[in-house]
């Protein structure tokens, strides 16, 4: 009998996306494991548990993790889950651990080899295993199609006997892998679009999408990006040159749409209450970062707030789980894709080596202690009814910002979090 890999249903109620797919299913067994899905995991990414079956997997129930030798998640585990799981376990999910030392603790006392999905790093090798470029695509589609719903006039300029129908506005702000795919889906839709990103190199790729690009174009403009494809934090006063001039073009936009993060860090603002308060009636923004602070004052956590000028901002959460079909079969594709470098094929058994470069890269956990040096002092808990809880970044969607196209290698130990223009 092989080792076994365990796929749980995701307990929390705003996650619809499952950790694998009938076709990851046969590729699993197919590298010697036993594949066990625990019933409804796929539902309600319209994948029934026959579908699984049928693909070679055993349908379990949730106490099956107890056996599994390696776990595949969409979330980080709670510590309910995580007491049943035995010491040893690899689990490979995004793990969100920036804000949330008590959770990275808990993984390391339960003595899981866990693996963060996040900090893959931008490299030609790892490019199937991009979690956040996968979910960020997603995501800036649906920003578009959320933005569409909204927006109560058509996007596509229409020329008929009956008048003109004029294109609709649309603005994204950061142009990482969702501000790419928004402005893409914006054009298909017929809309006009501008982007936005403080990487000189932003502007060609807005360009080549049929965009135009928006940016105060001075000197430190074109020295803002690191050997990286990163962004560098600009001076104040080119910030509040390039404030201006966003204020006075978001005035004249119908749909406004904000991508901009920094991996554990509160969003940055992008729009004010007084360039919201510029817009037309019935004009649309959507922030991708609301989990984390949000781009746009006024924006709620899992709510549509309609303005007293009457702009719509909408801060839906979990923007890749909203279409959660996709999203959980590209997610999938990157686990397996990175498990699959976990094995040693002569023997179809799981051989993590520790001095591999994704490894090292997204090791959390391992042998009962935090290992990854950015999160080290997260086992080193005051006693017992002392401890504080650092204020956690809210983190639902969990996509981070990374560069939209594969960068130099990034030392995986780098504690200082990076900038980039837009999610993923």
């Amino acid at each position: 009998m092989g080792q076994t890999v365990f796929i749980p249903r995701e307990l929390d109620a705003n996650e619809p996306r499952v950790a694998a797919s009938p076709d990851t299913v046969k590729r699993l067994a197919a590298l010697g494991f036993d594949v066990v899905v625990e019933a409804g995991a796929g539902a309600a990414s319209r994948i029934p548990d026959e579908e699984f079956a049928k693909a070679g997997a055993a349908i379990g129930k949730a106490g099956d993790v107890s056996r599994a030798d390696v776990v595949l998640k969409v979330r980080r585990p709670s510590d309910a889950e995580l007491k049943v799981y035995r010491p040893g376990t690899a689990v490979i999910a995004i793990m969100d651990p920036y804000g949330n030392d008590a959770g990275v603790a808990a993984l390391a006392r339960a003595g899981a080899t866990a693996f963060s999905m996040e900090f893959m790093p931008r490299i030609t090798r790892a490019q199937s295993m991009d979690v956040l470029s996968s979910q960020a695509n997603l995501a800036g589609y649906q920003a578009v199609i959320d933005a569409a719903a909204e927006y109560d006039r058509a996007l596509p300029m229409m020329m008929t006997a009956a008048g003109t129908v004029p294109a609709a506005k649309a603005f994204i702000m950061g142009v990482g892998v969702a501000g790419l795919q928004a402005i893409a889906t914006a054009r298909r839709l017929g809309a006009v679009v501008t982007a936005t990103d403080v990487r000189p190199a932003a502007k060609e790729q807005v360009a080549s999408l049929g965009a135009k690009f928006l940016a105060v174009e001075d000197e430190e403009f074109k020295a803002a990006e690191t050997a990286g494809g990163y962004a560098k934090e600009m001076s104040k006063e080119y910030q509040a040159k390039q404030a201006a001039l966003t204020a006075e073009h978001i005035a004249k936009q119908d749909i406004v749409i904000t991508t901009a993060l920094i991996p554990g860090r509160p969003a940055p603002k992008l729009v004010s209450a007084a360039m919201v308060a510029s817009m037309k009636p019935g004009s649309v923004i959507v922030d991708l970062a609301v989990e984390r602070g949000g781009n746009v004052e006024g924006a709620v956590p899992g709510q549509v707030v309609t303005t007293a000028n009457g702009v719509k901002i909408v801060g839906h959460l979990n923007v890749p789980g909203r279409v959660a079909a996709s999203a959980s079969l590209l997610y999938a594709r990157n686990l397996y894709a990175f498990l699959e470098t976990l094995v040693d094929k002569a023997t179809k058994t799981l051989a993590i080596n520790r001095d591999d470069e994704l490894v090292k890269a997204t090791m959390l956990t391992d042998a009962g202690k935090v290992v990854h040096p950015a999160f080290v002092r997260a086992e080193q808990e005051p006693p017992k009814g002392q401890h504080v809880e650092p204020p956690a970044i809210p983190a639902k969607t969990m996509v981070a910002e990374a560069s939209a196209k594969p960068a130099a290698k990034r030392p995986a130990a780098s504690r200082k979090p990076k900038t980039t223009g837009g999610i993923a």
